[in-house]
């Protein structure tokens, strides 16, 4: 089976690479931040604002437009792409997250999930085999296999039933995936905080074949160190001719540290949650837009960026779009922090084309500290 993946350049500093991922809509750089845009948007951000800072592929979810506004709507008027005038890469979680994160709404068998909707509480049934119709009727270029999160903690009992059914329902998908349309199909790693259980999980995904493999259930409530030290142990283990993906993760720190062990790609909604909150991101660290400090203070945002925003605002009008509830608010703020973070990947790939990734972590940490 060939792999969508292309080696570029291999640092010769850690496992970091750089390379490429060529999808039915095009080719991606990697390494990638993937923007989040659950409900077929990217909330705060057009498309147009989405190409202008440089985004090649975004996320969509599986259990959100499965809910509403169905995936056979979406077909019937021509498939996601055309639905959200996006035209580049997308890649959509199975829902898997979503699910586990009702809880007490969802009970998990062989079968699949059973679950209520979020919205009206009907009774709702989601199987391995449903989850890849439903993304190949989205039409999505990367689509990930229906898995089952592991809380943490989780005794290694409750972790270990979990892992393996997540690989039973691994090979479902692959079996139900009509292989001719060009998709492709990511595993997922599951194994909590176990490595033997993730080594175990890995093996039986490379058993079964896909394009891509994922690793899932980290930054889900454990340390930084123990998410570093799984990711690091996990991405060891992968096939290195495929790309790799840490799901739903995280801060820029996260994505540098990521990289630095071996991941490809990432997506978290932490860039577009906390721009509508007044959280955002400069190269020096975080700012508190709402923070009095602010309310006459003429400077961009941050003065090496080079976003609509920055070139076009001040703080302290920031600020004041902020606390006046102004819809702009979360556009430009939003537009800002993603800049941010598809900029920062922009100069970690490179960073890794020149072989010098280390000189760039180590100037990452220390603009930090001038803050």
């Amino acid at each position: 089976m060939s792999s969508p993946f292309t080696l570029i350049k291999q640092s010769s500093q850690c496992p970091a690479r750089r390379g490429q991922v060529t999808t039915v809509h095009g080719t991606f750089q990697t390494p990638v931040f993937m923007p989040v845009g659950t409900q077929a948007t990217v909330k705060g951000a057009t498309p147009a604002d989405l190409k202008t800072l440089g985004a090649e592929i975004i996320l969509a979810n599986t259990y959100h437009l499965f809910l509403r506004p169905g995936h056979h709507l979406v077909k019937e008027l021509g498939g996601l792409h055309r639905f959200m005038a996006w035209d580049r890469p997308i890649l959509t979680d199975s829902g898997g997250f979503q699910i586990f994160s009702l809880k007490d709404l969802t009970k998990i068998s062989e079968q699949g999930a059973a679950f209520k909707s979020h919205l009206d509480g009907a009774n709702l049934f989601l199987s391995p085999e449903d989850a890849v119709a439903v993304q190949e009727a989205l039409g999505t270029d990367i689509m990930m296999c229906l898995d089952t999160c592991i809380p943490y903690p989780a005794s290694r009992e409750e972790a270990k039933k979990a892992t393996d059914l997540t690989s039973r329902w691994a090979r479902r998908c692959r079996e139900a995936q009509n292989r001719q349309t060009g998709q492709l199909l990511f595993g997922i790693v599951q194994g909590g905080m176990y490595k033997d259980l993730r080594a175990e999980a890995i093996e039986a995904l490379i058993d079964i074949g896909f394009d891509g493999y994922a690793m899932g259930g980290l930054s889900v409530g454990e340390p930084k160190d123990l998410m570093y030290e799984m990711t690091e142990h996990t991405t060891a283990l992968m096939p290195k001719d495929y790309p790799i993906y840490l799901m739903g993760v995280g801060t820029p720190e996260d994505l540098v540290e990521g990289v630095w062990r071996g991941v490809d790609m990432f997506d978290c909604v932490m860039p577009t949650r906390n721009a509508r909150n007044g959280l955002l991101f400069t190269s020096s660290g975080k700012i508190v837009i709402k923070n009095a400090q602010y309310q006459r203070d003429e400077r961009p945002l941050d003065e090496s960026c080079s976003c609509y925003t920055c070139r076009n605002f001040s703080r302290a009008y920031l600020r004041h779009l902020y606390m006046a509830k102004e819809i702009l608010a979360a556009n430009l703020n939003t537009i800002h922090n993603l800049h941010y973070y598809v900029g920062l990947m922009s100069g970690i790939r490179q960073a890794l084309e020149e072989d010098r990734f280390a000189e760039f972590r180590q100037a990452f940490y220390a603009l930090r500290q001038t803050e």
